[in-house]
């Protein structure tokens, strides 16, 4: 159970939610884990199988606190709101930022310099924790691309340039990823980013993360009430969620790519658990997706400080503070929206 910036996330999976007066009540089985005014709270969050009391989702809606329910990998499954909750103008504005080149610009500018900030610190990281055991003149070249970039991005002036910058700056940081691959390297070879289908193990890994984290962002942005498919720096496409896309970018490197890098030099993912489909495709099997799942869930309970709101929280709730951050630099509550770095 924790409280971040008047939205209550409930991230124990077999937590009830209940009604006390006027007081919510969490508990598991028969244990009162925690009590909270309603009148503190803006919004719920609850992400486990057991649910909530209809007293307590009745009392919500007639307090206009809105009540998320997602399931324990983050997935986005109902939300209860009341008659006058006012989401409507949140999105109104959304889209009218969304519509002007030069606001969405100024939104998507710190999307991507997020992304190649995060980038820059994964090889920095590297570099200090391994070494030995790489060509750190190699990185250190690539690291000093990327801190260009960084001011290439803030200088563009319309969407088009930026995802041009974005563009070249995603092709130098994956030019050195198989060099932070330190162990099992025959078996987990990158040599570039595939999608659609992926054709080696890696990038196997690397899209079924990037779906998982990009579930989270869709989910953390309907719990604010953004519109997920309605994007900045991602152009509208029917069933594309634009906005997701838009946020997860930041996120990729520090929360998908590192995530991957573990399993393989770890050894927690082995060559046996892929398999090659007569088209190329690298296609995981059951097994293996099982236990990427699990140890992806066990990394989102790990606690971080969030550089922005200076507050420990859980990795996984990363994307719920960054989309709450978003509807604040919408709604006009803050100056300019603050991307994650991560230190």
């Amino acid at each position: 159970m924790r409280k971040l910036l008047n939205t209550l996330y409930i991230t124990n999976q077999d937590a009830y939610l209940a009604l006390d007066g006027e007081n919510i009540v969490v508990k598991c089985e028969q244990d009162e884990l925690g009590r909270l005014p309603l009148h503190n709270l803006e919004a719920i969050v609850t992400m486990g199988y057991v649910g909530a009391s209809p007293a307590l989702m009745g009392k919500c809606a007639e307090c206009n606190i809105g009540m998320t329910f997602l399931k324990p990998s983050g997935k986005f499954l109902a939300k209860v709101t009341g008659k006058a909750y006012g989401n409507i103008l949140l999105r109104r504005e959304q889209y009218r930022i969304a519509d002007k080149e030069t606001e969405r610009t100024a939104i998507a500018k710190n999307f991507i310099i997020g992304k190649i900030y995060n980038s820059r610190a994964v090889i920095e990281r590297a570099i200090r924790d391994y070494s030995m055991r790489l060509d750190v003149e190699r990185l250190r070249n690539t690291s000093s691309n990327l801190k260009t970039a960084i001011g290439y991005s803030r200088e563009a002036i319309d969407c088009n340039q930026l995802r041009g910058y974005e563009g070249e700056a995603a092709t130098c940081y994956f030019s050195v990823f198989n060099d932070l691959i330190l162990q099992q390297k025959d078996d987990f070879m990158f040599k570039g980013r595939t999608r659609r289908p992926p054709l080696d193990n890696v990038n196997a890994l690397l899209s079924f993360t990037y779906s998982l984290l990009t579930s989270m962002c869709c989910s953390a942005l309907e719990t604010v009430g953004l519109d997920p498919y309605a994007g900045f720096m991602h152009t509208d496409r029917p069933g594309r969620a634009s906005l997701a896309l838009d946020l997860m970018e930041e996120l990729r490197s520090i929360m998908a790519d590192r995530f991957i890098l573990t399993l393989i030099n770890k050894k927690l993912v082995t060559p046996n658990g892929f398999q090659q489909k007569e088209n190329g495709a690298i296609l995981m099997d059951d097994e293996t997706r099982k236990v990427v799942l699990k140890l992806w869930q066990e990394r989102k309970k790990e606690m971080i400080t969030h550089p922005f709101i200076d507050e420990k929280i859980e990795w996984g709730l990363i994307p719920y503070v960054q989309a709450m951050l978003l509807a604040r630099y919408v709604r006009g509550d803050l100056e300019e929206y603050p991307p994650f770095f991560w230190k």
